[in-house]
């Protein structure tokens, strides 16, 4: 049974939605984009100016129905994890993100080095790489999104939670991660990793994400603390990346990184040298790639 003070939070909490504001917006927002914007085909029979409902339902990971009461001014407070969805299916800037939060009665997420709100730019960008294994990275290896081709290359890794999000992480405490990789380059990305993690450390500070990943690690890998004890920094990325895929055997490809410096974010595309094996594979993986998705 609510008490009559928690009865008055709810309340306090319905008046500060503008649902007026927040369906205009939307209903806005939604005719402004196209479907190439999204990466989605026009189709011929098209009729609508901007996206349909059920497409940004989609791009959004919701229900239509769900979505169409907020352009109805209709339905429940959305929570912050809702309002980060629609902000990234709508294509939203930071700035219009966090009037989309304002709007719906919650504060905005931080900006920064934290945020996982990938700029409109960054995802037109991947959109468009339909025949490219390519994703989008935290400063700290954690995938905020990939190609249907990138799951097709390494498995959904959006899928992780907590620590287990960054690629480093995992490269110390599930074995499994390191199966994707050539043996060889085994050692090179032991120290690239935490490499990498120190200086991210040193860059945001002891209260920082990365200072908690480096403090888990310590506790619980012997290797990790090894290699962080010898205090190396700036171990760069390679160019040429080896993978060992489950079916396809070994690929050798070539990283391409482009850096969204206001959101810390890096798009990595992975192409291979026309003509090689590795590119006669990347054309067999997008066939198996296309088997997954059906």
């Amino acid at each position: 049974m609510s008490t009559h003070g928690e009865a008055c939070t709810v309340t306090e909490a319905r008046t500060l939605i503008d649902r007026t504001g927040l369906a205009e917006f939307l209903r806005r927002r939604r005719a402004s984009l196209q479907p190439e914007d999204v990466g989605l085909p026009r189709g011929r029979r098209r009729r609508t100016s901007g996206l349909r409902r059920e497409e940004v339902a989609s791009l959004c990971h919701m229900s239509t129905d769900y979505y169409a009461r907020l352009e109805r001014e209709r339905g429940p407070q959305p929570s912050g994890q809702m309002l980060a969805s629609i902000a990234q299916g709508l294509h939203l800037s930071l700035d219009e993100r966090d009037h989309l939060f304002r709007l719906a009665g919650q504060t905005p997420p931080p900006r920064g080095a934290d945020s996982e709100h990938i700029s409109p730019g960054l995802l037109r960008i991947l959109d468009r790489l339909h025949d490219t294994p390519a994703e989008i990275v935290t400063e700290l290896g954690e995938t905020l999104r990939q190609t249907p081709l990138g799951v097709a290359l390494t498995g959904d890794l959006t899928v992780y939670s907590g620590p287990a999000r960054s690629l480093g992480y995992r490269w110390f405490t599930d074995s499994a991660t390191r199966q994707l990789y050539a043996p060889d380059d085994h050692p090179f990305l032991t120290r690239m990793f935490v490499s990498g993690l120190r200086g991210v450390v040193t860059l945001r500070g002891p209260g920082s994400r990365a200072a908690h990943y480096a403090h888990l690690l310590l506790a619980q890998s012997e290797e990790f603390r090894q290699v962080w004890n010898d205090h190396e920094i700036g171990v760069r990325p390679q160019e040429v990346k080896h993978f060992i895929h489950p079916e396809l055997g070994a690929l050798e490809l070539t990283c391409q990184t482009l850096l969204d410096p206001n959101q810390s974010h890096f798009l990595i595309v992975y192409t291979a040298v026309p003509g090689s094996e590795s590119y006669e594979r990347l054309q067999l993986l997008s066939v198996i790639g296309a088997q997954a998705l059906r």
